[in-house]
């Protein structure tokens, strides 16, 4: 009979991990405000490691931003080496995900390794707030059918989607808070306003998402800004947009309309300094003075850079947005 296989040999047990004093514990305890620890604990910074400008070394939201923005420049230090981005993270956990069940690696996409670490950056780097606001698209919404039907009976191929009129509205507000359609130079010192108005908009295609701009969208009206929006589309779901189909933007539009959802908090494509994203309209219950009329109501999510924008600002600028929905001739105003 054939010999017995021999035992295998017991696995060796892992060495229990060390952790130093240092490691463990701060230099100091770091004199800032719970909401800046939160803020430093969602960067993973080590705010031992950074230096408060305000009274009595108190640490502030923007120093802890000026500690992450020397590290990713190269002037500040980093006071950990290896697997820790430059940020003085911690280093990403490593798991063999298959020891808990079955598993299959797929390698992301180019397009999501790219816009991955530039997502990654403009997360930590900028100063995100979001602005939340509803617009009675009910009118707008009623022209936008009336106009598919003349173009349809028309035969030219244009199909008018609520996005074309959202670039058209926030070309108007660009227009009157030219704040927003700006961006900060390399020294973070100065603001570079721009004299015009190239909007990009947001694609889902089968490898990622992507940022087609249409250009000088002021100088454009509806029905051709829907045509280059579907060209644009159209390239990019096939993959052959080129970088300059994707460069230049000013303010960039993000519409989960399709899908659905009540908000969300996309984030700002820098350079740019606000981004606009969209949910799903619905019909709702409006207050007219003397009745509950139904409306058709769109979900607005502003975020911006808070370096170059106040909160009043922002509120204005989607209130007025809201306003140019409810009734696109104010655009003419």
């Amino acid at each position: 009979s054939a010999p017995a296989s021999a035992p295998a040999a017991a696995e060796p047990k892992s060495p229990p991990v060390a952790f130093t004093a240092d490691e463990l514990l701060p230099d100091k305890v770091p004199y800032a405000s719970p909401a800046v620890r939160l803020f430093a604990r969602e960067l993973g910074v080590d705010l031992s490691k950074v230096t408060g400008s305000e009274r009595g070394g108190r640490i502030s939201r923007e120093d802890v931003q000026k500690f992450v923005k020397g590290v990713m420049s190269g002037t500040t230090p980093a006071a950990r080496t290896g697997g820790g981005g430059g940020l003085d993270l911690l280093p990403w956990p490593k798991v063999d995900f298959a020891k808990f069940g079955e598993t299959e690696t797929q390698p992301l996409s180019r397009i999501k390794r790219l816009s991955g670490a530039n997502l990654a950056r403009n997360w930590a780097m900028i100063p995100h707030v979001t602005q939340h606001e509803d617009a009675d698209i009910t009118d707008l919404e009623a022209l936008r059918v009336t106009l598919n039907k003349e173009n349809e009976k028309a035969r030219n191929g244009i199909k008018l989607t609520m996005l074309a009129f959202l670039m058209k509205a926030s070309v108007a507000a660009l227009q009157k808070f030219p704040e927003f359609n700006a961006s900060l130079d390399a020294t973070g010192e100065n603001l570079v306003l721009k004299k015009y108005y190239h909007v990009g908009f947001a694609a889902d295609t089968p490898n990622g998402l992507v940022v087609p701009v249409i250009r000088d969208c002021d100088k454009k009206g509806v029905n051709q800004i829907a045509r280059e929006m579907g060209e644009l589309a159209g390239k990019a779901r096939d993959g052959k947009l080129g970088p300059s189909d994707m460069s230049g933007g000013c303010f960039s539009i993000s519409s989960l309309g399709g899908i659905g959802g009540t908000a969300f908090t996309p984030i700002v494509n820098a350079p740019e300094v606000a981004i606009l994203g969209v949910s799903r309209s619905a019909m709702k219950p409006v207050w007219d003075g003397k009745a509950f009329q139904p409306r058709l109501v769109l979900p607005m999510s502003l975020s911006y850079d808070h370096r170059v924008i106040d909160g009043a600002s922002a509120a204005r600028f989607a209130a007025y947005l809201s306003t140019l929905l409810g009734d696109m001739r104010r655009g003419l105003l």
